[in-house]
Formats: structure tokens, C-alpha cells, sequence
């Protein structure tokens, strides 16, 4: 039925669509390069959103497709024609937004000529500063205490959603933001006893004067001139409760997303743009939050008994596999009869980050009670892995997590946090190398390893990485990693034991994760401050930055297709905190294709 109406939406909307070059220009007259350019439906597909306002289980809907270019030195750029009719909006950091409705689009393409625009020079500087991302912001941000406070903060305040924006900018007292510390404790920040007071003083300083002086924030990257070969494709899906957390790129063409904190499934064709929901199954005496209680009781609308997070895929059927981190089980999802399959297990907490190797083994990171644990999938076993505890006060706090886990949530004790996040180094990142190795790194151990899959060896290398979030291994058995709180891309050689540190090519960002294209040689770092995914070029190592279409993009995972263009979701946390508050799919074609 969705086909359908879309395709007499097509019919009513033909011949309003841009056949033509487009060509932007200043307020001069002149070209203007490195104009982002988007178009967007101007008539949406209705959807169909049944189950508290999304699309019930197995239904499908026609998302509303957007489309990114950019101008070149001319400020020419062309979209192919569909015979749709859209909305146009330029953007230019240094002018002001230009927005053209599909009517005004057709009043000047019936003229027999091409769509010409003409931007104009923002003058107000305050406008000109809020136009600027959130990592050039956060730039200026002085919280005090050092370098050693300011890293803290970052490890614990910035991975859900960005510093400096807008929402964060508004200004608080100290009580204020030790009330805004104690609810992001649920959230899963961590800050220590003794920094909360300290951090708490310190926002409220250094917002009140970065909001006075905002005409001191430094000038983003500029935009480069060979954005003027890529182009975006974005497909809305959920809403602003939703969290768009991790995907996988599946053999059959479709992108599986996860959405995280209402316990859903989206299956996307990127052909078409057409969408399908599946909603995960919990069991009947599941409560919400699952092991962790229901940590989210001041969000507007959550679902998550399960919390989808991480995904991989099988190499011998196609089978994805979901770690739910609410709960001790692995989830299995069979992409052709749609079925989920739930694998119980009897240790562990917090199944995080997933992968699969070429013996069909599933592996993935216990984050909470320091494991790797796989799943024998021929043999239908778990085999846990225990990575050592950093000191005595670590194992004790490890071993006693099922008995404060057993305990009512509401009511159960949880160890104190101090500086070193002892007895929680958390296990986050995992992948499994070419040489069957399966690397892990410890988020708040600062540290990574290995372990050996036939002896079942782990071990950890001694050489510490600020903040290693999630990492993944090149066709030359090399580590990449994220150093999160360092703002650092990380490679480490384990022939040569030599760990080597690249400095990003934007200030202030605090890289989520990677992913490296083996055939290419190039890394693919996520930038969640700064509205930008970088692409690093390990040869000439050399960056490309790509600018986000939406402000407020937070990126946590990406995939490599077979053509070389990545797909990414903006996984902001709250999504209401997007520029408009719509989660996307996004996929990038870095040059022409």
C-alpha cells in the first residue's frame, strides 16, 4: 500500500524536480564554492505509525529520502532528476541559510533556465558564533582544574550527546549542574566524589564567561574543495525519543539499525528508501532497564527492556547477531524470516560491542564485568574470557556483581567512583584481525589487548591509550584505535610494538569509533562535537573531512560498503537534540561515483 501511494506521489510531484545545473553565488554576483546544498521532499510520505507512535512490528513505510551536495569552484552543483518536487536549503558557514520551497524552484525553472541563488554574507556576529559547531565551542570552555578535570569530563560527559551546544550553553548555577550530574549518573557517567563539586563550579564559570565572550570561539576547518565529489544521502527514521545506536551493513543490500532505547529493528533498503520495523520480543517477566533497572525514569518515552546496541553478521547464513546490554543474553536475528532467537547466559554483564570471525564464532565485549565472551555457534556454548583485574579492589568489586546485580535496583549499593574508575575498567571495543586475533581495549583501564582463540590466552599490553574506545584491525594485522578523551587516532603495530598517535584534523572532538576499510587502506573516525565524519588516508597520512548535513550530529559507528562509501546514523542522545530533532541514516559517497 506504502508503494503505491508513493507512486502516485511521484506522479502528482512530476516535472517540478531540478534537471538543470544549479548555481550559487555571493552577494556579488561571484560563484560560491563548497555550498551544502539539500533537498527534501516537498511532500512527505505519510507514515504509518500504529505502536506509540512508530511503525507496529513488521510494517513498512516510505521514508522521506534527503539528498546533500556541494558547489564547486564555480558554485555549480546538479542533482539528478527524479521528477519529484523538493524543497531546497543552502548553507555556507560566514552567510546566512537560504531555504526555497519546490513552488519557487518551478516558478524559475519554467523560465527554460537553470536555478540560480544568491547568498548573502551573515553580519551578526553572535549569529555568525552560533553557527560554528559545538568542538570549536568547547574549545573555550574553561572548566578549571587542569588538563586531568578537563579529561575526566570528557570521558564521562560527552558520549551520549555534545558539550557546548546550545543545550549545554545555557547557563546553570553549580547546584544546578550537580542536580544535572546526579541524573547523568543514571545515564552512565561516572564522575568521582571528589571532581563532582570541582566540575559542578567549574560549568558555571565557564559557561557564564564562554557566553559572554563568545566572540573568541576560533573559526571551524573550512569546508574543503573537494566536497564538491561527495554526496549525502539521509533517511529520517524514529523520532526524537529514538536512539539510532548501532547498524550493520548486511550482504542483502539492506542497512539493519538499532534503536536502542525503544527496543527496535529498522530494516532499511537504500534503494528505495522504503523501511521496515521490527520490534524486539522480551520475555513476559522482563522489567524495563533489565539487569540495570529503569535508569531512564525522567525520559519522555522509553522501551527498552533490552537495549539493542551492537551488530554483526554471520559469514555462513546471514544470521545477525544483537548484544541486548539490559540484559545476559545474545540476541539472533534471521534477516529472512524475521525471527529473533534469544541465548541466555549464566555470566557476564553488559554484552557491548560484537563481532564475528571466519569460523562463524561470535565475540563480543562484556563491558561491566570485564569478559569477552563467544558463542560457539556449533557447539551452542559460551566460553568467557576473563581479562585481569588491575588490583585487588577491581576483582573484588568483579566478583561481587552478581549478588549487587541480584538486588533491587532501587535499592542496591554501588561502588564508589573515584579518578581511576577502579573496578570498572569496562571492556568496549572488540575485533577479530586477519590473523584470527581477537583484539579488545578497556575504556577506563586505558589499555588493550588480545586473546589467542585456540589457547584461549588473553593478554593485555602495557602500554596505556587515553580513553581506547572502540577499535578495529587492518588488512596488515594493525590496531586502530579511538583515544577518546584525547581526541587521538591511535595505530598500534604488534610486530613492532611501536604505538604510534595521529592528531585529528578538528579541535576539540572526542572520537566515538572507527572503522577501517581494508581493501582501501583508510580509516574512518566518528566525530560527534565537531558535525563531521574524517577519513584518513594511512599511506599519505593525510585527513578528509566530511561536514554533516544537520547540526547536533552525533555519529558512534560506521560501515564500509563495497564501493568505498560509508554509512553512519546520527545517534544523538536525546535525538530531540538534533537540529531538527529527526535521527537519520546516513550514507556518504566521499567522490564520484
Amino acid at each position: 500500500m506504502n508503494k503505491i501511494l508513493w507512486a502516485g506521489l511521484c506522479m502528482v510531484l512530476a516535472g517540478h524536480a531540478l534537471a538543470k545545473d544549479l548555481i550559487v553565488t555571493d552577494d556579488s554576483g561571484e560563484g560560491l564554492a563548497t555550498v551544502m546544498v539539500t533537498r527534501v521532499l516537498a511532500q512527505k510520505p505519510k507514515l504509518i505509525l500504529a505502536d506509540e507512535g512508530y511503525p507496529a512490528d513488521g510494517v513498512s513505510n516510505q521514508s522521506a529520502v534527503e539528498n546533500t551536495r556541494f558547489s564547486d569552484a564555480n558554485g555549480m552543483l546538479n542533482f539528478p532528476d527524479t521528477g519529484i518536487a523538493y524543497d531546497y536549503r543552502f548553507r555556507k558557514p560566514g552567510f546566512k541559510d537560504v531555504s526555497l520551497r519546490a513552488a519557487a524552484v518551478a516558478a524559475q525553472l519554467s523560465l527554460g533556465e537553470g536555478l540560480t541563488v544568491q547568498m548573502e554574507r551573515e553580519q551578526d556576529r553572535r549569529v555568525l558564533a552560533e553557527q560554528k559547531p559545538s568542538n570549536v565551542w568547547l574549545s573555550q570552555l574553561d572548566i578549571g582544574g587542569g588538563e586531568a578535570l578537563r579529561q575526566h569530563f570528557a570521558l564521562n560527559c560527552a558520549f551520549c550527546h555534545q558539550q557546548a551546544s546550545p543545550f549545554m550553553r545555557v547557563e546553570r548555577s553549580a547546584e544546578e549542574w550537580l542536580t544535572v550530574i546526579d541524573c547523568m549518573g543514571g545515564y552512565g557517567a561516572r564522575i568521582a566524589g571528589d571532581l563532582r563539586q570541582p566540575l559542578a563550579e567549574g560549568l558555571a564559570a565557564g559557561y557564564h564567561s564562554l557566553n559572554a565572550s563568545y566572540e573568541t570561539v576560533p573559526e571551524p576547518r573550512p569546508w574543503d574543495s573537494a566536497l564538491a565529489g561527495a554526496s549525502y544521502t539521509e533517511w529520517p527514521i524514529g523520532d526524537g525519543f529514538s536512539q539510532m545506536h548501532d547498524f550493520i551493513l548486511h550482504p542483502n543490500g539492506m542497512v539493519y539499525v538499532g534503536d536502542n532505547l525503544q527496543d527496535r529493528i529498522y530494516e532499511v533498503n537504500p534503494k528505495t528508501g522504503v523501511y521496515t520495523v521490527y520490534t524486539v520480543p522480551h520475555e513476559s517477566d522482563d522489567k524495563l532497564g533489565g539487569f540495570l533497572g529503569n535508569r531512564f525514569k525522567a525520559y519522555g518515552k522509553i522501551n527498552n527492556y533490552m537495549g539493542v546496541h551492537s551488530f554483526a553478521v554471520s559469514p555462513k547464513d546471514g544470521h545477525i547477531f544483537i548484544t541486548p546490554s539490559m540484559q545476559r543474553a545474545l540476541l539472533e536475528f534471521d534477516p529472512q524470516t524475521k525471527t529473533f532467537t534469544r541465548h541466555e547466559m549464566t555470566r557476564g554483564f553488559y554484552p557491548h560491542t560484537i563481532r564475528t570471525d571466519e569460523q562463524d564464532r561470535v565475540w563480543f565485549t562484556l563491558a561491566l564485568s570485564s569478559q569477552v565472551a563467544m558463542w560457539d555457534r556449533q557447539k551452542k556454548v559460551f566460553s568467557y574470557f576473563d581479562i585481569p583485574a588491575r588490583n585487588i579492589k577491581e576483582w573484588l568489586t568483579i566478583k561481587l556483581l552478581p549478588l549487587i546485580f541480584w538486588l533491587d535496583p532501587e535499592t542496591r549499593p554501588m561502588p564508589s567512583v573515584d579518578r581511576e574508575s577502579s573496578g570498572l575498567p569496562m571492556p568496549y571495543g572488540i575485533d577479530v584481525a586477519p590473523d584470527g586475533r581477537v583484539w579488545f581495549a578497556r575504556l577506563y583501564a586505558n589499555d588493550f589487548g588480545y586473546i589467542d582463540p585456540e589457547t584461549g590466552e588473553v593478554t593485555v599490553i602495557d602500554i596505556e591509550v587515553i580513553g581506547p574506545r572502540r577499535l578495529r584491525v587492518d588488512a596488515e594485522n594493525r590496531v586502530w584505535m579511538v583515544a577518546f578523551q584525547a581526541g587521538l587516532l591511535v595505530m598500534y603495530d604488534p610486530q613492532t610494538k611501536i604505538l604510534k598517535e595521529y592528531d585529528l584534523p578538528v579541535v576539540s572532538e572526542f572520537p566515538y569509533a572507527l572503522n577501517v576499510d581494508r581493501a582501501r587502506s583508510v580509516v574512518w573516525v566518528n566525530g560527534n562535537q565537531s558535525d563531521t565524519v574524517m577519513r584518513f588516508d594511512i599511506a599519505t597520512e593525510t585527513w578528509q573531512v566530511y561536514p554533516m548535513p544537520r547540526r547536533r550530529t552525533f555519529t558512534r559507528d560506521i560501515e564500509i560498503a563495497e564501493d568505498g562509501s560509508v554509512y553512519t546514523s546520527n545517534s544523538h542522545f536525546p535525538s530531540w537534540q538534533i537540529e531538527d530533532a529527526q535521527p537519520t541514516l546516513i550514507h556518504i559517497t566521499p567522490y564520484p561515483q
